[in-house]
């Protein structure tokens, strides 16, 4: 996702799909920044349903054509110069939502950066992009948290199905064992600034839990949006509270991926919370 192929010239398409991953081949919508590069921005324009919406950390809300063109032309000069490497993780695609994960690896003011990224789309019954939702932490390249506002209005009557939702409700009331129960014995948890944080295995959770919960309690979330296949379930949410520290609402989105046993194999956090918690990103 997001991009509709039919409307990419011929060569651009072969260029596309040349590059891609072999899963990436039978998907039908075009990977986020595969599309951005092609240089054919008109079908980018042309995959909305109406005129482009997008959703950024940094840049806010871009709408409007124009001001999406120069997204896009901005977008490709920061691509460049920073020579990036994009790689594809995963996708979940259904009928009225898509969300694609990528990381990009990038040159920083001190060497190479990692920068895991999710990106939510909303379809129309044409497969038409309502609008799109980019969700990253700026810690990886900037030292500090953007604490990024709301993109969308928490949904009270959202329930994320089986191991997904027991591991909401022990997420909330911060019961470490019942969050680490949720997960099989190699399963991992990535935190937002990527592979430099990732914990495996129960030891490893049972220790960044207790961490997590430290403050006093759990982590209630605002569920807004659910995109799931079965297989992985993606959930954009409003961090709200942390132990006993209320915060101002902040947007973010994680994916949850059941193993084989039916319990979490991994999850995949993409927000820029800075947690209330002592020397903590």
């Amino acid at each position: 996702m997001p991009w509709v192929p039919e409307l990419f010239s011929a060569p651009a398409l072969e260029r596309i799909l040349r590059h891609a991953e072999a899963d990436d081949r039978a998907a039908a919508p075009v990977p986020y920044f595969a599309g951005v590069t092609s240089g054919e921005t008109e079908a980018l324009v042309q995959s909305f349903a109406g005129e482009p919406e997008l959703h950024h950390p940094i840049r806010g809300r871009v709408k409007g054509r124009r001001a999406f063109e120069r997204f896009v032309a901005d977008t490709n000069a920061w691509l460049t110069a920073r020579n990036v490497v994009g790689s594809p993780v995963q996708r979940i695609i259904t009928p009225r939502r898509g969300v694609e994960e990528t990381v990009l690896t990038f040159d920083g003011d001190r060497g190479r950066i990692e920068l895991p990224m999710a990106i939510a789309a909303d379809r129309d019954e044409d497969a038409r992009i309502i609008e799109l939702r980019l969700y990253y932490s700026t810690w990886p390249f900037t030292g500090r948290h953007a604490n990024r506002p709301p993109v969308l209005q928490p949904d009270p009557n959202l329930q994320e199905p089986d191991v997904v939702g027991e591991y909401q409700r022990a997420l909330a009331a911060g019961d470490v064992e019942a969050v680490v129960a949720a997960f099989e014995s190699d399963a991992y948890v990535r935190e937002p600034v990527g592979a430099a944080y990732v914990h495996r295995g129960r030891d490893e959770l049972l220790v960044l839990y207790e961490r997590f919960f430290s403050n006093g309690g759990g982590i209630p979330l605002e569920h807004c949006a659910v995109t799931d296949d079965g297989r992985s379930c993606a959930l954009e949410y409003n961090l709200v509270r942390w132990g006993r520290t209320e915060l101002a609402p902040e947007a973010g989105l994680a994916v949850y991926v059941r193993g084989d046993s039916g319990k979490l194999a991994s999850a995949r956090i993409y927000d820029d919370a800075d947690p209330p918690l002592s020397s903590e990103r």
